[in-house]
């Protein structure tokens, strides 16, 4: 069996599906739950987390209380889980629970749809992805490793065509310590506060192109190298964008659906880039440079975006419900993987269920009082 492939466990058939999310409780889990019971009503979504707070506020049909991932008890407390809730599939919300079930899914009676594990350390690593991509020729932004902070005046020079550089982290989500500068003094002065109040050491961080273009997220689905389906939408603006230096995040506020092929086309090549036999899901971040060239700033693999919704309840086929589907081996027909659809908007905010809605129904239940 391929490495990165679902591993499959022998059980009796049985109508009903059971699916285990992690991270229960939060919005991006809640999300998830919504679009897979929008897909399917049947299907029994069971809810983990190691927060009994967190677990309050799940919409899973069962929850369970387990130990946190990093704690020696989180496998076992796991396995118990799956067992009583006889669970066929378990689904990690996080960059870190991805990393955690891919390093479990050999001990766990249930499918594991993931990639290999050497193809989530590589997209986990920001740089080491951009590297990557840029030896097979896929776009992405100019981008220098820091070093140390003695040799961020040398990076500096190497993007010298650039008024403004990107400053971020090599691993992490959510733009976390993300910052456009205009000078090595800006840059030295963002790393030395992230090491010093957060502990982030210096050789953590990039400098890159800044990309001022159009802000797309891709979500897409793999089988066996062969892409199953793939869906394109455009950030408008940043969920908590306005409290952060940068003024952006990967958060996004409000979602367009787009057809935009040459976006499609980027992210696929970006995951064969990576993964020439790729098996589950892969979720790409693009920006346009100057020229209007989407390119490749991430790949958050191995699990849905927070934003799921916007995949998963606009066009023709629902993203979720087809990873659940894939990966419990079931038959999936798809003529056409690039599922474009136009005209639909998601708009998030705290403590609501994002909308999704059509953009001539946006005025819909509100009246004009401008005057």
């Amino acid at each position: 069996m391929p490495e990165g492939t679902s591993k499959r466990r022998s059980r009796p058939k049985r109508a009903r599906r059971t699916v285990l999310v992690l991270r229960a409780g939060t919005g991006a889990t809640n999300n998830l739950i919504r679009s897979l019971k929008a897909g399917d009503r049947s299907l029994v979504v069971v809810g983990c987390h190691h927060d009994v707070f967190s677990l309050r506020k799940s919409t899973a049909d069962r929850n369970y209380l387990v130990c946190r991932p990093d704690e020696r008890g989180f496998a076992s407390s796991l396995r118990r889980v799956v067992a009583k809730a006889r669970v066929d599939l378990v689904i990690p919300n996080t960059d870190e629970d991805v990393k955690t079930i891919s390093r479990l899914r050999h001990e766990l009676p249930c499918h594991v749809f993931l990639p290999a594990d050497r193809v989530i350390d590589l997209c986990q690593d920001k740089y080491s992805l951009t590297c990557r991509l840029a030896s097979r020729g896929v776009p992405v932004p100019a981008t220098v490793p820091v070093e140390s902070l003695a040799t961020v005046e040398e990076a500096f020079e190497k993007l010298a065509l650039h008024s403004i550089v990107w400053c971020r982290i090599r691993k992490g989500a959510g733009s976390v310590a993300a910052t456009p500068v205009r000078t090595s003094e800006h840059a030295r002065g963002w790393i030395r506060y992230w090491q010093e109040m957060r502990g982030v050491p210096h050789d953590a961080f990039t400098l890159s192109e800044y990309l001022p273009g159009r802000d797309y997220a891709c979500q897409s689905l793999w089988m066996d190298g062969s892409l199953v389906l793939i869906k394109t939408t455009e950030r408008l603006s940043y969920f908590g964008g306005g409290h952060t230096p940068s003024g952006v995040s990967s958060v996004g506020g409000v979602h367009k659906t787009v057809r935009e092929p040459r976006v499609a086309e980027v992210s696929a090549a970006a995951v064969r880039a990576v993964d020439p036999d790729a098996s589950g899901a892969f979720s790409v971040d693009l920006k346009e440079n100057t020229d209007g060239e989407p390119c490749v700033t991430e790949i958050n693999v191995g699990r849905m975006l927070s934003g799921t919704p916007i995949f998963d309840l606009a066009g023709k086929h629902n993203m979720a419900l087809t990873h659940v589907r894939l990966a419990l081996g079931e038959r999936v027909d798809i003529a056409d993987p690039y599922d474009a659809t136009e005209g639909y908007y998601m708009a998030r905010d705290l403590d609501t269920p994002a909308e999704i809605f059509r953009g001539v129904d946006v005025f819909e239940g509100i009246e004009d009082a401008r005057g």
